[in-house]
């Protein structure tokens, strides 16, 4: 179902749960401000999401509440995990869903690296 970006967050979102230890992932990387994790649905042959640890809906949500140290926390994650997982120099791609025109799923935000693989263009024509 699509999200309403604009909505009140919902802390008993899967990855909020995911983030309490509710409900197991396949953790790739974790410190004070993110966890990543392996996507249990993959779109490429490396793909995984990093989330915020705090409560945040989309992007937006979270460039506008974030604390300085939290929004350079997933910045830095979201390198250093690309680097870790071998993918700078053939490529990856970095995606962030916000909204229904975005085709976001889940009310809380998650970055995904994809590569492992040519991605093809951005979007379908």
């Amino acid at each position: 179902m699509p999200v309403d970006a604009t909505a009140a967050y919902d802390p008993d979102n899967i990855f909020a749960r995911i983030l309490r230890g509710e409900i197991p992932c396949r953790k790739v990387y974790e410190d004070e401000h993110v966890l990543a994790f392996h996507d249990i649905n993959p779109q490429a042959p490396q793909h995984i999401l990093v989330i915020p640890k705090g409560a945040y809906v989309s992007w937006d949500d979270f460039s506008a509440k974030a604390s300085e140290s939290e929004i350079a926390g997933l910045v830095r994650a979201v390198g250093r995990i690309a680097r870790e997982a071998g993918l700078v120099q053939p490529g990856y791609r970095l995606l962030a869903n916000t909204g229904p025109d975005g085709h976001q799923e889940v009310p809380h935000l998650h970055v995904h690296i994809f590569g492992g693989h040519p991605l093809g263009p951005m979007l379908a024509r």
